[in-house]
């Protein structure tokens, strides 16, 4: 057999196999973009106003990607799997695909220039927020795709009071975040987990409603 120097080489022969590279590269290549991101932020090259809905973009498109290639032989049992298999070193990338939000609600980011307005409607909110996950455990919630969607928007909620980065109640928020992140759509908390998951939430939204009574934007004064 002789081969050409001019003849282009493929690296599939079927639509199946062509259909996995196409795969293989754009999931890569969105990990890729996310590490890049994650860094710029840490630098200060980019604003949390910019980063954040593009980092939500980004996890998006990952989410989306996932739920079609998982189970995969050559994706491997996660994420991780993945990146070790193919050789990636992108840990900025792969921290922010565990907690599943941008670096602005994992870390408390708000301005303590609101108005009061503006502080009122996010005190609303976030209360709002907290009873609504609250009472979801309580009816027995238990499912991935029921609870996630319920505590990323607290999360994102919580997130904008400035002073939340020293509460103990984000980290555990956080913690769970990143659990339910890594389950699958259908999987269910156990009965020892929802306990003390409304622990957890009952104590957050405890000391959130202790903060009020401070500095009502939770800013450092």
């Amino acid at each position: 057999m002789t081969l050409s120097l001019d003849e282009e080489v493929r690296l599939y022969t079927s639509n199946t196999e062509r259909e996995k590279y196409e795969s293989m590269a754009t999931l890569f290549g969105i990990i890729v973009a996310l590490d890049y991101l994650e860094r710029a932020y840490v630098r200060d090259a980019v604003s949390a106003s910019d980063y954040a809905p593009k980092c939500v973009q980004l996890l998006g498109r990952y989410k989306t990607m996932w739920a079609l290639v998982s189970g995969k032989d050559w994706v491997g049992g996660d994420v991780e799997a993945f990146m070790k298999r193919y050789r990636m070193d992108n840990p900025a990338a792969l921290h922010r695909l565990r907690v599943g939000v941008p670096a602005t609600v994992e870390h408390a980011t708000g301005s303590s220039t609101q108005g009061e307005a503006q502080t009122a409607k996010w005190v609303a909110e976030t209360t709002q927020s907290f009873i609504n996950f609250m009472d979801a455990i309580k009816l027995k919630y238990r499912a991935k795709d029921q609870l996630y969607p319920m505590l990323q928007e607290l999360m994102t909620g919580y997130a904008r009071f400035k002073s939340s980065k020293d509460w103990e109640g984000r980290g555990k928020m956080v913690s769970w975040l990143i659990l339910l992140n890594g389950m699958k759509a259908s999987d269910e908390l156990n009965e020892e987990q929802m306990r003390q998951l409304l622990f957890d939430i009952e104590h957050a939204y405890a000391e959130f409603f202790r903060s009020l009574g401070g500095n009502r934007d939770g800013s450092d004064s």
